[in-house]
């Protein structure tokens, strides 16, 4: 059974940064692409960035760009999401996810397994 276990959350104010990070264990077969997604409160969750583990590309969505970085230490079996310049909006819970197949990033049922979730909240 796929286990993550993410870290790195907190309360920032705007214009700060933070860097999550998930690390995966417990699993057969090989990782396709790891995942985050994010849910704030009365929202439905939304993909934020995911990376593909095999070749190391990253995707994002676009409100994300520029501003997140998705990224992974193989040896560690562990993804980072570095963000920056965060944004009131940012606020929600950010969760981690697993995925052992190809196919769009930022759809939640492409993912198997999914971490705790971990708080970020951004203050004006």
């Amino acid at each position: 059974q796929v286990q993550l276990l993410e870290s790195g959350g907190g309360s920032v104010q705007a214009g700060g940064s933070l860097r999550l990070s998930c690390t995966a264990s417990g699993y057969t077969g090989s990782t396709k692409k790891m995942g985050w997604f994010r849910q704030a409160p009365g929202k439905e969750r939304e993909a934020v960035a995911a990376i593909s583990t095999e070749i190391g590309s990253t995707h994002y969505e676009d409100s994300m760009k520029g501003r997140f970085t998705i990224s992974q230490d193989n040896a560690k079996n562990t993804v980072y999401l570095q963000m920056n310049n965060l944004r009131p909006e940012d606020t929600a819970v950010y969760y981690c996810a697993w995925s052992p197949r190809y196919g769009p990033f930022y759809v939640p049922a492409q993912y198997d397994a999914w971490g705790q979730g971990t708080q970020v909240t951004v203050s004006e």
